[in-house]
């Protein structure tokens, strides 16, 4: 059974910079490709970033190209997001997610969830 803790979150200025982290307890993290999502409040939940099961591809949507980076430490089971130069329009609860289905960039490919950390970002 995967289970995903988020942690990292909370509220920051304009221009601050936060990471986000994941832990999975399970054996089976290094052959997961893992994501990290947002929703904002009225929006559909957003693919922001994404890295295959060894780490050597990643995606970020355009939004955050540049700001934004994922990384994982397969040793620790561990997928992390540093958030550089966050906007108010970051303010989001993100979510860790894991697939060990389909292609690490496409957002139909999670099945497995975490419960979400708040980051709000205040101007």
């Amino acid at each position: 059974q995967v289970q995903l803790v988020e942690s990292g979150g909370g509220l920051v200025q304009a221009g601050d910079s936060l990471r986000l982290s994941c832990a999975d307890s399970t054996r089976t993290f290094s052959s997961a490709n893992m994501g990290w999502f947002r929703q904002a409040p009225g929006k559909e939940r957003e693919l922001v970033a994404a890295i295959s099961w060894l780490g050597g591809n990643t995606y970020y949507a355009n939004s955050v190209k540049g700001r934004f980076t994922i990384s994982r430490d397969n040793a620790k089971n561990t997928v992390y997001l540093q958030m550089n130069t966050l906007e108010p329009e970051d303010t989001a609860v993100y979510y860790c997610a894991a697939a060990y289905r389909g292609t690490y960039y496409r957002k139909d490919a999670y099945e497995y969830w975490g419960q979400g950390t708040q980051v709000t970002v205040s101007s």
